[in-house]
């Protein structure tokens, strides 16, 4: 796949941090497969990791977490 942003990179798997904040809730996840452009680092995650993670969010904002921090898991 060619990477859409930069139009030039070839994009390969890898991983990624994604930050998400919702309210008072920020939520870092490490680790999240994604494929990355080796040119520009654009990262692409899919559609079913992308459900999972903001599921997971909603769940840590619904719980009372201000920030945290954690490595991603496959659900």
């Amino acid at each position: 796949m060619t990477c859409v942003i930069c139009k030039n990179g070839e994009v390969t798997g890898g991983t990624t941090t994604v930050t998400l904040e919702r309210g008072h809730t920020t939520l870092v996840v490490k680790g999240v497969p994604a494929r990355v452009c080796l040119t520009c680092g654009e990262e692409y995650v899919d559609d079913i990791t992308t459900k999972g993670l903001l599921e997971t969010a909603e769940t840590a904002a619904r719980t009372g977490v201000q920030v945290e921090v954690r490595q991603f898991a496959a659900a």
